[in-house]
């Protein structure tokens, strides 16, 4: 399984960025895809997850502001990030988990929101 995170780059306060992280495999067998974000100096956190049925959680940091989404056909998961701040950046990481369990992370994406 692969899972390959793509999106990330240079913005300023208050733009849009969206991520995607497309699977090397159907989608549907992950019971959850998410989010997480590593700032500098600090620790990988979820941003941001959803289920296969579609449940999404968005941490209240976040909430208003990003979105989570998946697309089957495409076996990808997006996260739509608005109104972006300068605390937003960070490395952003894909994690899918199966249903044994075991956890699969993507190489992150790095996104930085300058002020």
């Amino acid at each position: 399984v692969q899972l390959q995170a793509s999106g990330g780059g240079l913005v300023q306060a208050g733009g849009s960025l969206r991520l995607s992280c497309a699977a090397s495999v159907n989608i549907y067998t992950f019971d959850a895809m998410g989010w997480y974000r590593q700032a500098p100096g600090g620790q990988r956190e979820l941003v941001a997850s959803i289920t296969r049925a579609g449940s999404t959680i968005v941490v209240d940091s976040v909430k208003g502001r990003f979105t989570i989404s998946r697309d089957n056909a495409k076996n990808t998961v997006y996260l739509q990030m608005n109104s972006l701040k300068p605390e937003d950046t960070g490395v952003y990481y894909c994690r899918a988990r199966d249903n044994v369990p075991y956890i699969y992370w993507g190489m992150g994406t790095l996104v930085t929101v300058s002020s």
